[in-house]
């Protein structure tokens, strides 16, 4: 709803549906829904609280957390001042209200997400408000109830506001050991990183009336597409048709519907947490012994490639080397790190997504499950294998041999070269959000070794749904990024050829990311490029994940899993690896 004239804001409203002027008090009686033709408008974080708990019990939770600006982030604007901005005009402290309180007498803890707050973005402070909030229903054994409204992760952030999709995804998991309920209720609109995780991996989801979800926005899917979209394309009623929501509520019965829910929660008895199989106490001899030889230091590894690499290239040339059609690709590492791949198609719904390719393989005599984006070198193989971009059903492809690969003991390698997840309407059709959302969710609770390696292009949600590890490697010209240059300018900047500038801002380089505490290590590329010598560069890879797997094989898969856990939780707002990148 806006404003007719100023004069009269405060006492008249014009529907954003119909177009119908409206009496401010009979619409906010009326929960801020038209009673001409039912649109609902968007609602900030505290009403919608103050319309959905019970009076008198509402407890906000400490939302206070140290400035970050992690990269140092400018476009037309520092990103301070944007924060600033957004403070003064909301009066909140970030874009997320955190609370708990009962909803018709059961108690819960919620996160309110807030859209006026620079478009609800997820930044690394919006990640741990909501990861508290999560820790919070774990200590109180209370139910989770998110609502969401954003358009994504937070650019200003780079790669550290992508690492909040596995952060919060992870104390998700928790509540799920736990048996205690999560449930989302996704409002207009919700869209990228906050779609492709916490907003559709609870236990349930709830739409309500008129809201919009999508990994990809309409925008973006016109532009790369060049298709009109179909009639009610991301609408809660399109969601509903598709399956990917469990129903669709009415504003003014949704405080009922989740009473109802919450009531058969508190009737029921939360289940123990599982207790993870115990694998033998030392693998090292299903290594060839004399394939390599090496000793982890107990403590933090400082990225060998930074303090080595003589001079560092500029982001936008690293950009484009990470994009040289020449650059091998995962089946090319297939071939000459691994022996023995047998590959494993189908994700045993309907579909084999060509972007993703995985299988069985040996590393040094030690057999693994080896999953990759695969791009290719000629037009032809690129368009085949949609230029990597996996769609649902390759990510569900990836979800079944992680899953395979932990019920057969074997360790995970991930090879991640992507533009991004496929941005296309049957993408968005078949729940592009939420399979990479389960992906990320499955990753933080694998009960096996994980070793993820950026080969080329890590972009977007896309390369985290196989990026949540262990370790994660990088080649020294590979990037990895929330979004591309090019989308960053065109959102930030007045127009795409801004793409160098915005590349630099973004810090997506390996020695920009070692130093944020993003990449572990940066694999050594030949003095030329990855591309020129294929061979020297695979010999390397090899020596590396070999170096960055063994350590791994010793730990127990319940020390596996919280060392995983511990490793994406230091990402929140007050967490050394954010302050790690400031120069």
């Amino acid at each position: 709803m806006t404003a007719t004239a100023p004069r009269e804001e405060q006492l008249w409203s014009r529907c954003a549906g119909c177009a119908s002027l409206l009496y401010r008090k009979r619409l906010r009686r009326n929960l801020d829904v038209c009673p001409e033709c039912g649109a609902h408008a968007r609602l900030g974080a505290p009403e919608r609280l103050r319309q959905l708990v019970d009076p008198g019990s509402l407890c906000p939770l400490p939302d206070r957390l140290p400035e970050a600006d992690p990269l140092d982030f400018v476009d037309v604007l520092p990103y301070p001042h944007r924060l600033t901005g957004a403070r003064a005009s909301t009066g909140l402290a970030e874009a997320v209200v955190c609370a708990t309180a009962t909803i018709g007498g059961h108690p819960a803890a919620l996160a309110v997400m807030d859209f006026r707050f620079l478009g609800g973005s997820l930044g690394c402070a919006v990640g741990e408000l909501i990861t508290r909030a999560a820790e919070r229903a774990l200590d109180d054994r209370t139910p989770l109830i998110l609502i969401t409204a954003s358009g994504g992760a937070r650019m200003q952030e780079g790669v550290l506001s992508l690492m909040q999709m596995a952060t919060v995804s992870q104390a998700i998991a928790a509540l799920r050991e736990a048996g205690l309920l999560t449930v989302s209720i996704l409002t207009d609109p919700t869209y990228g990183g906050v779609a492709a995780s916490f907003a559709t991996n609870t236990d349930l989801v709830l739409a309500e009336s008129g809201a919009r979800m999508g990994f990809a926005g309409p925008r973006v899917i016109r532009q790369i597409t060049g298709r009109a979209l179909p009639e009610g394309f991301q609408t809660a009623d399109f969601l509903l048709r598709h399956g990917q929501v469990d129903m669709v509520v009415q504003r003014r019965s949704l405080r009922a519907r989740l009473m109802a829910l919450l009531a058969a929660t508190r009737a029921g008895r939360p289940a123990r947490p599982p207790v993870p199989r115990q694998e033998p106490a030392s693998r090292h001899d299903r290594f060839a012994a004399d394939d390599v030889a090496v000793t982890r230091p107990a403590g933090p590894v400082v990225c060998p490639a930074v303090a080595d690499t003589p001079a560092v290239r500029d982001a936008w040339d690293t950009v484009r080397m990470a994009r040289h059609p020449g650059r091998p690709t995962t089946l090319d590492y297939l071939d000459s790190v691994f022996d023995g791949f047998v590959e494993l198609h189908g994700d045993r719904l309907g579909a084999d997504c060509p972007a993703i390719v995985g299988g069985v393989a040996r590393l040094a005599g030690r057999h693994v499950m080896v999953i990759g984006h695969q791009k290719g070198h000629t037009t032809a193989e690129l368009v085949a294998r949609n230029f990597g971009m996996a769609s649902p059903a390759g990510h569900r492809k990836a979800l079944r041999l992680m899953r395979l690969a932990a019920r057969l003991g074997l360790p995970v390698v991930t090879l991640v070269d992507t533009p991004g997840a496929d941005p296309g309407v049957s993408a968005e059709e078949q729940g592009q959000a939420a399979a990479i959302a389960e992906n990320i969710l499955t990753l933080t609770v694998l009960p096996t070794p994980v070793l993820a390696v950026i080969t080329g292009e890590g972009g977007s949600g896309g390369a985290l749904a196989l990026a949540v590890a262990d370790r994660v490697l990088m080649l020294e010209n590979a990037v990895y990024s929330v979004i591309s240059p090019e989308g960053c300018a065109a959102i930030l900047w007045p127009d795409r050829s801004a793409a160098p500038q915005a590349a630099r801002a973004l810090r997506l380089t390996a020695p920009d990311l070692c130093r944020l505490g993003v990449v572990d290590e940066v694999v050594p590329e030949p003095s030329s490029a990855a591309h020129d010598d294929p061979a020297e560069t695979a010999h390397r890879l090899r020596a590396a994940l070999l170096a960055n797997l063994l350590p791994l094989l010793d730990v127990p898969p319940a020390m596996l899993v919280r060392l995983r856990r511990q490793r994406f939780r230091r990402f929140g707002a007050n967490r050394s690896g954010v302050q790690a990148g400031r120069r």
